[in-house]
């Protein structure tokens, strides 16, 4: 029999970490913090959780447990009612956690898994065990498929064209850029590809350097590029026209960018992870997720841009992970396997993201009127 118990393996990374501080802030749990580095766990379990000076009682049970290991996994998984993965690279874990998750009657929340993991989860599986899996519940993908929709139910009933840009100032964890690189090998994301006329169409974008943006900080580098996530973000909108670019606020990162498919994996992990904080150098990190919606409401054209602030990567995916253990704590899931941008309530998430505030990193979610380069003041201060 389960209890409430949350088992987060990687619980004292950067993303982990994030969700752990949250949740036991939440008042949810008990937690159970672990990873391949047993003091890690033990510090943040004992130490960082609680703000205790380490000789007292713990804030979280922890201890050591081997992705690798279905033994170690099974012992750690025992007990939990959700098992949260923040370890990685996720192509190297594949769907081992989410087996060892299946096998203790426990959901799952992976704060990236994607394409890879999914296909390999038998949705029949986990809907007949009463158990859901809710993969890609970080920042990208994740928050950049859930706010689009959140927007796009607020204010219309139809969106007819979308654009979105997700600037990201901070650095690239090894974990990060290790996943990035596997996605862009197996080609996953086509960069310089778009949505038009309702499909996806190669080559419809191109890159931009030196613009300069409202809402975004600095002149950026524009790079379009059409992921999964979006792809089904559009036909699940009945998009027309769909443009996704990262922004870039530094030259380094862009000059990575362009050269790491001629590097071995070590060395682009390493140029990439350089190149960030180069970019970042003397500056504070920042995350910006803009979305500018055309569309109908009453039979009457409208345009609103949703701009959201935050103050770094880990934070906000650590939030939306957290997020999404509440969602299926409370059986807002339904049984099976799922994305979270598709699985959870636009309404519901943003608005705990919105009370979390500080605590998740959040800075700002402000609505305006207008298309992005236009906008007009309508909605301030959200929080």
């Amino acid at each position: 029999m389960t209890t409430r118990r949350i088992g987060i393996i990687g619980g004292y990374g950067e993303v982990g970490a994030s969700a752990a501080r949250l949740l036991y802030g939440f008042g949810l749990g008990p937690l159970r913090i672990g990873g391949r580095d047993a003091e890690a766990a033990r510090r943040l379990a004992t130490v960082e959780l609680s703000g205790a000076d380490g000789r007292g009682r713990p804030a979280a049970e922890h201890g050591p447990v081997d992705f690798t290991d279905d033994a170690s996994l099974a012992a750690f998984a025992e007990g939990c009612r959700v098992l949260v993965n923040c370890a990685g690279p996720s192509y190297r874990i594949g769907d081992r956690v989410a087996r060892a998750a299946l096998r203790a009657g426990a959901d799952y929340v992976d704060a990236a898994g994607d394409e890879p993991l999914h296909a390999q989860l038998d949705d029949a599986e986990w809907a007949a065990a009463g158990r859901s899996a809710v993969l890609s519940a970080g920042l990208q993908p994740g928050l950049t498929g859930l706010l689009p929709r959140w927007a796009a139910a607020r204010d219309f009933d139809e969106v007819h064209r979308l654009s979105a840009y997700l600037c990201v100032r901070d650095h690239f964890t090894a974990t990060a850029a290790e996943d990035y690189l596997q996605a862009a090998a197996e080609g996953r994301t086509e960069m310089l590809a778009a949505w038009r006329d309702g499909s996806r169409r190669s080559a419809a974008s191109v890159r931009a350097a030196g613009a300069e943006l409202p809402f975004l900080p600095e002149p950026l580098t524009l790079l379009p590029h059409l992921a999964p996530e979006a792809e089904r973000l559009a036909r699940s909108l009945g998009l027309r026209h769909g443009d996704w670019y990262t922004a870039l606020t530094g030259e380094h990162t862009g000059r990575a960018f362009d050269r790491i498919h001629t590097l071995p994996r070590a060395e682009a992990v390493t140029a990439l992870r350089t190149a960030s904080r180069l970019d970042l150098a003397g500056r504070a990190p920042f995350v910006g997720l803009v979305v500018s919606l055309d569309g109908e409401r009453q039979g009457l054209p409208r345009s609103r841009t949703t701009v959201l602030r935050a103050r770094s990567n880990s934070g906000l995916s650590g939030a939306v992970t957290a997020l999404t253990v509440m969602a299926a704590l409370r059986g807002e899931v339904r049984p099976g396997r799922h994305y979270a941008a598709e699985a959870l309530d636009p309404e519901a998430t943003l608005g705990r993201l919105r009370s979390a505030g500080a605590a998740a990193g959040l800075e700002g979610l402000t609505v305006v009127d207008g298309a992005y380069g236009e906008p007009v003041a309508v909605e301030e201060g959200v929080l």
